[in-house]
């Protein structure tokens, strides 16, 4: 009875030693006597105990930082310049099998390849095409590191550029050239606008000018007919006046007039003076 309660006792330890679980995020690996043996997927895994060990590896997206370094750039300037790097392993079996038999610890080598590589890639440039070519930075970045993970089983998601940041002196020095530039733009935007609203103004005051140019004229038109016509009426008045005096100074001189037959005195002195009815 003791020999059954030990046996099953044995079996127990021997299962819970031997059993293993590989989660979704994770891919495994079995060595027998310091040998690869076997590729494991997620799920539950047997192993034999005190023979074969089994190696989890994290197949998830992981964010590394390359923290802060000081970089003397082509115009002989230290910039303070940190990045961060996103990778994972490949959950292949090859990949992962990479991932541990071909570095010896990856993080810290993509750690110190990523600050190597900024390094080399921002001191080919001034501070100032440092600030403006970040996107161009980064995707040199993550060209050199992913050819050079490559073997190690790593797939460089992303990298990102996180700060740049010149010396106080030379911060301050750039903080006035934009505040001065903002300064100059707002001015010609000023002067253009004040240029605009003179010419709007000087545009109506041409129209104004040639209204009042359109009115004189049409006036003096105006008046130049009434004259005209005044002068012809004045005209022919005068030419009346003539022939009435001429009918008066007849008739003081006692000259006869016969009267046509049905026609009154007042008629008769508007035909000899030519005046129509």
């Amino acid at each position: 009875m003791m020999g059954e309660i030990l046996i099953g006792s044995l079996v127990i330890i021997f299962l819970a030693l031997s059993m293993r679980t590989v989660r979704p995020t994770e891919r495994g690996l079995i060595e027998r006597f310091g040998k690869y043996n076997r590729y494991c997927e997620p799920g539950l895994v047997f192993k034999i105990p005190f023979i074969e060990r089994l190696t989890k590896v994290n197949i998830t997206e992981t964010m590394l930082e390359a923290k802060p370094q000081q970089i003397i750039t082509k115009d002989k300037l230290n910039a303070k310049v940190d990045a961060q790097v996103y990778f994972k392993v490949k959950s292949s079996e090859l990949g992962v099998k990479a991932s541990q038999y071909n570095t010896n610890n990856y993080e810290w080598q993509i750690e110190n390849l990523a600050r190597t590589t900024l390094r080399n890639i921002i001191g080919t440039l001034s501070l100032t095409e440092a600030n403006s070519r970040r996107d161009k930075i980064n995707l040199e970045l993550m060209k050199v590191l992913s050819k050079e993970t490559s073997n190690w089983g790593i797939e460089v998601v992303r990298t990102e550029l996180k700060e740049i940041d010149p010396p106080m002196d030379v911060q301050e020095t750039m903080n006035k050239v934009v505040k001065a530039e903002n300064e100059k733009t707002s001015a010609i935007d000023f002067a253009t606008a004040a240029e605009t609203q003179a010419d709007g103004f000087r545009r109506a005051k041409i129209k104004e000018a040639e209204g009042l140019k359109q009115s004189a004229i049409l006036e003096a038109q105006g008046k130049a007919t009434a004259f005209k016509l005044i002068n012809q009426s004045f005209k022919g008045n005068a030419q009346l006046l003539k022939k009435l005096e001429v009918v008066e100074s007849s008739l003081k001189d006692n000259t006869k007039v016969i009267l046509p037959e049905g026609k009154s005195l007042v008629n008769v002195i508007g035909d000899i003076a030519g005046v129509k009815r």
